[in-house]
């Protein structure tokens, strides 16, 4: 369909780093995609004929970072004859199209959350999007409100429900300087993996020790003036902490 003018704005929230948000596609391969990559959303525009129009074949801006914290994050997408605003939690990104929105031949069918037919689009990650969507609207049309109330214009594909589950986090508060928790080691392993998320106030404070059991050593991760540190220590050798974040 040709308009002069659509806007398609949503709120998404996830906990997974890849995954398809939107999708449109045309008989000849031209498509727009956004599409959550490795915590990034990036905008796809892609005329798919790349013998007629070799120097406008391919538009990818991507904005956002670290989106798949679970946390709500708006998305805005502008496009006026071949003006482009693209907005992701207030940060835009405008640019002009060249002419490729006057090339591109696209379908009606605008799906969320997936491509509809398994094999178009071999370029992208193809991975449905897995978390939540709200307020989903597309020329001012409640896209989310029609699929609802189970509307001819919409159809459903696999497992979907009208809530938003949140993930069941148990959380950890250390109440004093002398608070710790203590994990015992397993014998004969000197590899390490730790994951954890935290927050404080405080500027300084131990976060993680161990001590390896091969060799004689082992590490500190720990806060200092607000930046996360490690330090490895090894009997006879003096190594430099590393530091990271602010």
């Amino acid at each position: 369909i040709n308009t002069l003018k659509d806007v398609i704005s949503l709120k998404f929230k996830t906990m997974q780093s890849d995954g398809i948000l939107l999708h449109r596609e045309g008989q000849n391969g031209d498509h727009i995609t956004m599409e959550l990559t490795k915590g990034k959303l990036s905008l796809l525009i892609n005329l798919g004929d790349t013998k007629t129009h070799p120097s406008n074949a391919q538009i990818n801006i991507t904005l956002g970072s670290l989106l798949d914290d679970q946390h709500w994050h708006s998305v805005l997408i502008e496009h006026f004859n071949n003006q482009v605003n693209f907005t992701v939690d207030k940060h835009t990104h405008h640019f002009h199209a060249k002419g490729e929105f006057s090339y591109l031949d696209l379908d009606y069918e605008l799906s969320f959350g997936g491509i509809p037919v398994p094999g178009k689009s071999g370029t992208l990650s193809r991975r449905n999007f897995h978390g939540c969507f709200e307020n989903i609207y597309y020329n001012g049309v409640n896209i989310i409100d029609l699929a609802r109330r189970h509307k001819s214009q919409i159809y459903i594909v696999g497992n979907m429900s009208f809530s938003c589950l949140e993930p069941q986090v148990v959380p950890v508060t250390f109440l004093s300087s002398n608070s710790f928790l203590a994990l015992r080691g397993t014998s004969g392993q000197d590899e390490v993996f730790v994951s954890f998320q935290f927050r404080t106030w405080n500027k300084e404070g131990l976060l993680l020790s161990s001590k390896l059991h091969q060799s004689s050593g082992g590490f500190l991760l720990y806060l200092s003036d607000g930046r996360v540190k490690i330090n490895l220590h090894k009997t006879g050798r003096v190594l430099s902490d590393i530091a990271a974040g602010n």
